[in-house]
């Protein structure tokens, strides 16, 4: 069984950008779609963004688009976040997550992931 840890959360200020990491252990990362999520205080998590196995294929939420990045490397057993141009509002604890099955949908539902992380906390100050 795959198990997840989530680093590079942090204070950061508006505008400012932050990198998140996500190493994985137990498991051969590179048979794993990987995604991110987010979940601010008193809301649903939400979906960031998703790679695929190979990392030929990448999707991410309307929020973010132009603004955070999602990319791995099977050689370190490791997905990143690449977030700039940073907001309040983009202010939650993070997730990320893995599946070895195929997506029902379009892989952008906690619901189609088995494994996740215990999170990271961003904060963007205004």
């Amino acid at each position: 069984q795959v198990q997840l840890a989530e680093s590079g959360g942090g204070l950061v200020q508006a505008g400012g950008s932050l990198r998140l990491s996500c190493t994985t252990s137990g498991g051969t990362f590179s048979m794993y779609a990987m995604g991110w999520f987010r979940q601010a205080p008193g809301k649903e998590r939400e979906f960031v963004a998703r790679i695929s196995r190979s990392g030929s294929y990448t999707y991410s939420a309307d929020s973010v688009k132009g603004r955070f990045t999602i990319s791995r490397d099977n050689a370190k057993n490791t997905v990143y976040l690449q977030m700039n141009s940073l907001r309040p509002e983009d202010t939650a604890v993070y997730y990320c997550a893995a599946t070895r099955g195929l997506f029902a949908g379009l892989g952008t539902s906690p619901r189609e992931y088995e494994y996740w992380g215990q999170g990271t906390q961003v904060t963007v100050s205004s």
